[in-house]
């Protein structure tokens, strides 16, 4: 679905030829699943951070476990354990000396709680796009 986008921020990714079209779907639809599901992402954060309520997190951590909860919940064809290594890196880079391991625990808790049963779905707010 190329050309179109929530947010007009990522134009980039359909300019670069190099990009394969799997890569932008992906893109679009870690986009608008995070989108349209953030209530419930949030409250799957707030219940395994309890003592970091959401809009207190750091916009980097907060966007970096809402999309790896997206991927651990919603996108079953992703490993869980991949998902969350990429989290972990990603707060490594850009977030803060504590960011990776608050991360790794926030998502290690939600993958037992996925694997348990805890966790089964979140009532999507909307498709996403």
């Amino acid at each position: 679905m190329r050309g179109f986008w929530l947010n007009p921020g990522l134009e980039w990714l359909d300019e670069d030829e190099d990009l394969p079209e799997s890569s932008v779907e992906f893109a679009e639809e870690l986009l608008g699943g995070v989108c349209g599901n953030q209530p419930g992402l949030d409250d799957v954060i707030t219940h395994y951070a309890p003592a970091w309520p959401v809009d207190q997190l750091s916009v980097i951590d907060r966007n970096i476990l809402r999309i790896a909860l997206f991927e651990l919940i919603y996108t079953p064809r992703t490993p869980r354990k991949t998902a969350i290594n990429e989290a972990v890196e990603l707060a490594k880079i850009f977030g803060s000396e504590s960011s990776a391991r608050f991360v790794n625990g926030v998502l290690g808790s939600a993958m037992s709680g996925l694997e348990s049963g805890e966790i089964t779905t979140i009532e999507p707010v909307s498709e996403g796009r």
